[in-house]
C-alpha cells in the first residue's frame, strides 16, 4: 500500500458510483480513512464501504441530499466525529441540468446551483472549520467552464465556472492556514452518465480528445490523490484539466 496518505481522513461527496467512488477507492488505496456520502444508491455505496475495508481502511457511509445544506454539514461533522480529524475534503456530487436557456425552468436552474455551488460552499465552511494545516480541500468540476461544443448546457457550465471561480478566491483565504484549495476539471468520462450513448456518439467523443480515447474515472482519482498528498502543498487555486487534451 502506498502510504502517502496514511492516518489522513477524507471525506468525498457523490461516492457511490463513477468518478466518486473511484476517488474514495483510490485514496483508501493511499492509507486514508474514508467519509462516503450518496443520496440514493444505496446498495453502491455498501459494495463501496466493503470494498474499501479490503483495502485495509476504514469507512462509514452517509447519506445526504446535496439540495439540503443540513445533509451537508451533518456529513462533515459525523466524519469528524467518527474518525476524529478530517484532512481532505472532495466535493464531487454534482447534477447535470440540461436545457436550453429557452425552456429550462427556475426549479432547475435552482437545483443546479444548489447541488452544484452552495453545497460544495456548505461543505467547505463545515470542513475548513475542523481542518489543521495540510488541508486539503479538492473541487470536482468541468471542463465545461472552459469549452463546451454542446447546446442546453448553460446552466450546468455556469455552476461549474462558479466553482471555478471559488477554488481561486478561497486559495487565498485559507492559504495563510496552510490548507490548499483546487479545482479538478474532467472531460469526458466513462462513467452513467454515458451509458445510454451509441457506439457511435462514443466513438466521436473519443475522436474529440488528443490522445483519441475517453477518460476512466480512475484518470480523474490518480490526479485527486495527488492534490491530497502533502507533496503537494504548493499547488493551490489552480483549474486543472483531465480530458486527454478535449480542449487544447
Amino acid at each position: 500500500m502506498n502510504e502517502d496518505l496514511s492516518g489522513k481522513v477524507a471525506l468525498v461527496t457523490g461516492a457511490g458510483r463513477g468518478i466518486g467512488r473511484a476517488i474514495a477507492l483510490r485514496l483508501a488505496r493511499a492509507g486514508a480513512d474514508i467519509g462516503v456520502t450518496f443520496h440514493a444508491s444505496k446498495a453502491e455505496a455498501e459494495a463501496l464501504v466493503r470494498e474499501i475495508s479490503d483495502h485495509g481502511a476504514r469507512a462509514i457511509m452517509l447519506q445526504a441530499d446535496m439540495r439540503n445544506v443540513a445533509d451537508v454539514v451533518a456529513a462533515i461533522g459525523r466524519t469528524h466525529a467518527t474518525f476524529g480529524r478530517l484532512d481532505i475534503l472532495v466535493n464531487n456530487a454534482g447534477i447535470l441540468a440540461p436545457g436550453r436557456i429557452n425552456k429550462i425552468s427556475v426549479e432547475t436552474f435552482d437545483e443546479a446551483y444548489a447541488v452544484n455551488v452552495r453545497a460544495p460552499i456548505a461543505a467547505i465552511q463545515a470542513a475548513a472549520a475542523r481542518m489543521q494545516a495540510g488541508g486539503r480541500i479538492i473541487n470536482i468540476g468541468s471542463i465545461g467552464s472552459d469549452y463546451m461544443p454542446y447546446k442546453g448546457r448553460a446552466a450546468y457550465t455556469m455552476s461549474k465556472g462558479a466553482l471555478a471561480s471559488l477554488t481561486r478566491g478561497l486559495a487565498r483565504e485559507l492559504g495563510e492556514r496552510g490548507i490548499t484549495v483546487n479545482n479538478v476539471q474532467p472531460g469526458r468520462v466513462l462513467t452513467k452518465l454515458l451509458e445510454e450513448a451509441s457506439d457511435n456518439q462514443l466513438n466521436d467523443l473519443a475522436a474529440a480528445t488528443a490522445i483519441g480515447r475517453l477518460g476512466e474515472p480512475g484518470d480523474v482519482a490518480d490526479l485527486v490523490a495527488y492534490l491530497a498528498r502533502p507533496q503537494a502543498g504548493y499547488i493551490t487555486g489552480a483549474n486543472l484539466r483531465v480530458d486527454g487534451g478535449t480542449s487544447a
